[in-house]
């Protein structure tokens, strides 16, 4: 009997893509920027990964032997200790690390159901727990390489920046974020095996850059402007932790207005608020909005909702 006269239930369509395939690619994505982290800030950045993704993991490998069901090896808590860690400044102490990973993968995922129920990205929702838990330590970014403050505050306070140094990753910031050719590249992975596209992220860049070009007091000068998208984990996250497929709206339209809000929300963090940064807020808030976006977006199922002629 030909396979098009079986009759199965649904889903009828499957993709050959696995999670835990999913998952390595996105760290193969992530590893140039996790080698530019420790080429620039030393030994210690690759120690602070390594706690990082350790805790992550553990913390799921315990929460599953809790409930009699493991789902480590879906690599998804070594993706979120990765983002976690590649969030931190390199001078942030092994039990922030530690704290940081058993809050994103107890709380925000696995006490909401685990991989595909959290509501919000857990590497930003503990990179935020640790924000407002741990100002200070959070924002310095001294280190034996570096000194001063990031090139984003620097041009917050009217100051110049380099912004080849920005593009390379020879300057001040988390362990990932420095590096633009770094996470391009990673990027660059991601659209090429078909991870991502680029409705998200692409909508995301492009409202950032009007929402600056209009009310950046600057205008659209090219300068301002790269050193904004060079910085502040900006591509960080906006190919690697906007695009989360389980924080993300499920619709084509909902993905092109969850990009122009977080841009729009980017621009006015950065622009507005006291802080230089923004993309970490942007997301965490935008992640709350998306059930309301697929709400508006969701389309009509046939016969529902049309016009009459």
């Amino acid at each position: 009997m030909s396979d098009l006269m079986k009759v199965s239930s649904n889903p009828h369509i499957r993709s050959q893509s696995t999670t835990s395939s999913i998952m390595m690619t996105v760290i193969l994505a992530l590893l140039p920027a996790a080698g530019v982290g420790v080429y620039n800030f030393g030994p210690k950045a690759l120690m602070l990964i390594l706690i990082t993704v350790f805790s992550t993991v553990l913390t799921e490998f315990l929460f599953g032997l809790l409930i009699k069901k493991q789902t480590v090896s879906d690599l998804s808590a070594v993706v979120t200790g990765l983002l976690l860690a590649l969030n931190l400044p390199v001078g942030a102490p092994w039990w922030m690390a530690v704290l940081g990973g058993v809050f994103a993968i107890l709380v925000v995922k696995c006490l909401f159901g685990g991989l595909g129920q959290n509501f919000m990205n857990p590497a930003l929702a503990a990179r935020c727990f640790l924000l407002i838990s741990f100002p200070a330590i959070m924002t310095d970014f001294t280190c034996d390489a570096y000194s001063g403050a990031t090139p984003l505050a620097l041009l917050k306070a009217g100051e110049d920046v380099d912004i080849m140094n920005m593009v390379t990753g020879h300057t001040a910031g988390t362990i990932g974020e420095t590096s633009m050719i770094a996470l391009i590249l990673g990027a660059c992975i991601l659209l090429v095996f078909g991870v991502i596209d680029l409705k998200v992220p692409g909508t995301y860049l492009v409202t950032f850059v009007i929402f600056l070009g209009i009310c950046g007091g600057h205008g659209f000068n090219p300068a301002f402007i790269s050193a904004h998208l060079a910085g502040g984990g900006l591509m960080l996250g906006a190919f690697f932790m906007a695009t989360d497929y389980v924080t993300r709206p499920v619709t084509k339209r909902g993905q092109y207005v969850y990009g122009a809000i977080l841009g729009v929300l980017t621009g006015i963090f950065r622009i507005f608020g006291p802080s230089a940064e923004g993309v970490s807020y942007a997301i965490i808030l935008s992640n709350l909005l998306v059930p309301l976006i697929e709400k508006s977006t969701m389309p009509k199922a046939f016969g529902k909702g049309g016009e009459r002629s």
